[in-house]
């Protein structure tokens, strides 16, 4: 998955670690059309300052939503900060919380100066 070009914290100097998890979340707000929606969506990223959501319901950049999740019954708002592509029937929602809230995902988030390393070996074959 390629992170969106301006997701929250998309450039180089995040401002919180990007954890690839999947977060079983209840979503509400008002659909780009205006009528009131709830739906029960999975994170694909998250950081202390929001997520990445596959969502069904139609959304636009800037307008407020608000997030639950099992861990965290407090609703929880944010607005969104991207829009993606669509992948069968979903579509790729980043929404950045309106105050952080690392403790929203129950997770222990790396250490700021924790980066990803790539590993190099050979692949041998068995018999």
């Amino acid at each position: 998955m390629v992170p969106p070009p301006n997701y929250a914290g998309s450039s180089n100097k995040r401002r919180s670690q990007r954890v690839i998890i999947s977060v079983p979340v209840s979503v509400s707000g008002k659909k780009a059309d205006g009528t009131e929606f709830r739906e029960d969506a999975v994170t694909l990223v998250v950081n202390a300052h929001g997520a990445l959501i596959a969502l069904a319901s139609k959304v636009k950049e800037a307008q407020s939503l608000f997030l639950t999740s099992r861990g965290s019954p407090e609703p929880q708002e944010c607005r969104v900060v991207y829009v993606g592509h669509s992948d069968g029937g979903k579509t790729q929602v980043a929404v950045e919380f309106l105050q952080p809230a690392p403790d929203f995902w129950h997770i222990a988030f790396p250490p700021d100066d924790w980066s990803a390393a790539v590993l190099e070996g050979k692949v041998t074959p068995t018999s």
